[in-house]
Formats: C-alpha cells, structure tokens, sequence
C-alpha cells in the first residue's frame, strides 16, 4: 500500500503524519503542481491532499488508485464524475474544526466590537506612560449583552456562534440561505430584518447560488452604522468593494474577515487600502487551523484509510 501526500504543507508541518506509516509506504510532498500530480501518483493506491485538482489529467495514469482523502469539507477540486468512472472512492473530512472556527469567529468580534487594537497602540506609543487619568475613554464600546448577533447560516458552526453568542447575552436571530436549517432555540427571520437589526452579523454559510455576492452595496446600505461584520464562511459572499466603500464611508462599523474572494490575498484587493485596524481586520484562512482541529482532521483520514483497507 502507498499513500502519497501531494501538498502536505496545507495542513502544516508541525502536525504529526507518523501514523500513516502502518499502511504502508507513505511519500510526502509539500506541494504539488498539475503538472507534477500524474508522476507523483502513477503508482499510489491512496493519494492525500488539499487543493490539489483531481481529474482525468492528474490521475489519469495512477491505475492502482484506490482512494482520494481531501483534508478539508469542500471538494470542488475533484471531478468526482470521473472518480466514479474509475471506481475510485474519495472521502473528504466534516465537523473537525466546529470548535476552531467558533472561537476564531468570537475572537475577531471582540476585537473590533472592543477597539483592541486602538488600546494596545495607545499603551504602546506610551501615550499612557504618566498619563493624568488612569483609564482613557477615547474609544467607546457597550457590552455584548443586550445586543443582537445575526447569524447567516444556522449549520454546525453558525449554531455554536449562537450559543456561545447566548452564553455572552446577545439576543440571536439567523437566516437560513437555504431555508432548510431551522431552530427552536433562536429567532429566524428574513435577510432584511436580520441586515437591519443586528449589532454583530457573522457569517457561516457555505458558498452556493444563495450566498454568492449575498452581502452587496445594497446589503450594506441596511445596517446599522454600528455594526460590526464577520465571515468565517467563503470571501465570495461579500462582494468586497462595496465592503471597502462601506467602512471607508462609515457604512458599517467595522469588519473582520478571515477568508477572501481570491487566497491568498491579491494585490488588486480593494480591502488592501484599508489600514486602520479598528475598521478591519483580515486574518489569513486560519479560523480552522487550531492545533488540535488539525489533529483532529488527520486522526478522521487515518480511520477513512483504515476503514477502506479493512474492507477490501
């Protein structure tokens, strides 16, 4: 059995892959390019991999090819027409990062809702040091509890956000952009209402028909000044020049990102412009990657790998 590891650096180095080593033969790569796949895999049983494109042309050769492991939810890089044609298997990984990508989502809102990063530059310049007062009122921020936390996607991790959101006292209302997740817990209600309401909007819905481009100029224009913007879920669903317009006109308060329409971030990006940290924050795709998720995400491929060897 050979398991190749095509872009093993997506999941970080400083996780541990030794388990894989029961299988068989394991082959590492960091990262592999289209055109380096067919050669790196042409005689793997099982290959590993991330972002990597799984179709006719990279695997095409690979006749041993049993099982495609994606190190992530999202598959859109497997032609997986293809895959069954071939009588190939693939698995991909769900529900590992539920805790990460929750704790990032509070993190980024506190951050701006407090104005962290105005107070650590105002300790920092020493603008503090022997100052008259003890405490410093420049920049205002009112308690979480009260307020309300709307949540675009009632899934897995919209529902932990509403939770932990509850937990703080937030009243929370969500919108299902599919309309098929619902709660006997929290509030539904529709987009506008959600848009025109809500203190903390953060977002964690899945990329599709429904979401793409959801927060526009016209989304944007029905919140409130104040209110501070998260996405934890695909950069498209913002369209983020009209998000660049809105927090340097004062549209919206503050936003807090951490993913993109292109990743990594492109020089032509509208957000690039936007250099005050208490208006935006940008976090590099990192919302899932917790040590402990990444563990986790490794230790769920092994038993996917071991449950196909066990069963042929």
């Amino acid at each position: 059995m050979k398991i190749v590891f095509l872009d093993r650096k997506t999941i970080g180095e400083d996780i541990d892959l030794s388990g894989f080593e029961r299988f068989g033969e394991v082959v590492i790569y960091d990262y592999s390019t289209s055109e380096e796949v067919p050669e790196r895999v042409k005689d793997a049983d099982i290959i590993v991999l991330n972002k990597v494109l799984v179709n006719e042309s990279t695997i095409g050769q690979a006749k041993s090819l049993k099982l495609v492991c994606v190190t992530a939810t999202g598959t859109n890089n497997l032609d997986k027409d293809y895959l069954a044609s071939r009588g190939i298997e693939w698995r991909n990984v769900a529900g590992y990062s539920t805790e990460a990508v929750a704790q990032h989502t509070l993190a980024l809102a506190l951050h701006l809702y407090e104005h962290l990063s105005y107070y650590d530059e105002y300790v920092k310049s020493e603008r503090y040091v022997n100052d008259r007062m003890f405490t410093h009122f420049e920049k205002h921020f009112n308690e979480i509890s009260g307020k309300t936390w709307g949540i675009i996607g009632l899934g897995a991790i919209g529902s932990r956000v509403a939770e932990i959101a509850t937990c703080l006292g937030a009243n929370v209302v969500y919108f299902s952009t599919t309309g098929r997740n619902h709660s006997d817990i929290y509030k539904e209600v529709d987009f506008d209402t959600l848009l025109s309401t809500s203190d903390i909007i953060s977002i964690h819905a899945p990329l599709d028909e429904n979401t793409l481009h959801l927060i526009d100029k016209t989304a944007l224009e029905k919140m409130k000044n104040t209110a501070i913007l998260v996405n934890v879920g695909r950069g498209p669903i913002i369209v983020e020049k009209d998000l660049a317009d809105a927090l340097e006109c004062g549209q919206i308060a503050a936003a807090g990102l951490d993913v993109l329409d292109v990743e990594p971030m492109s020089s032509d990006n509208p957000l690039v412009r936007i250099k005050d940290s208490t208006k935006l924050i940008i976090t590099p795709h990192i919302a899932w990657a917790a040590v402990e998720a990444r563990q986790r995400l490794m230790k769920i491929i092994e038993g996917q790998i071991e449950d196909i060897i066990s069963s042929k």
